[in-house]
């Protein structure tokens, strides 16, 4: 085994290469991406023979020149419109829901939006029956601010 495994060196530098490409789904940043660049370096240095030393030189080049040169291209065109995309609690804004318990008047209720429920508050501090048509106008952490929307 260990006999095969010296005599094909560079499928572990494969391993590696996928591994990283795993992690990497994790984070999202695309640096650990940039080692798995490395790895199929070394890969391509180990399949034409070449010591560990020189492998490992080529790791490190090859995912140092990633991060400086791959790596702010990749984030550039994966992440170019980040300016103008909400996520989470924000992206709930303008958002319409129906009233799921009701918001009695100065007091807490709950909305549910997409399958998901949250604690509401009326804008104006007026009760809102359950099965109320309601728009997000805004929040304050984990609590929304609705208001309701007249049905034609």
């Amino acid at each position: 085994m260990i006999d095969y495994l010296t005599q094909h060196v560079w499928l572990i530098w494969i391993l590696v290469s996928v591994i990283c490409l795993i992690l990497e789904l994790g984070s999202g940043d695309l640096f650990i991406l940039c080692f798995a660049i490395g790895a199929l370096g070394a890969s391509f240095t180990a399949a034409l023979g070449l010591d560990l030393i020189p492998q490992l030189i080529v790791l490190a080049i090859c995912s140092l020149l990633s991060i400086y040169f791959i790596r702010p291209v990749a984030l550039r065109y994966l992440h170019r419109n980040d300016e103008n995309r909400v996520s989470n609690a924000d992206a709930l804004m303008g958002r319409i829901g129906h009233v799921s318990q009701t918001i009695p008047a100065g007091d807490y209720g709950r909305v549910a939006i997409d399958g998901d429920d949250w604690k509401a508050v009326a804008a104006n501090g007026e009760r809102i029956e359950k099965g109320a048509k309601v728009k997000v106008v805004g929040r304050e952490s984990i609590i929304i601010t609705v208001e309701k929307v007249e049905t034609p």
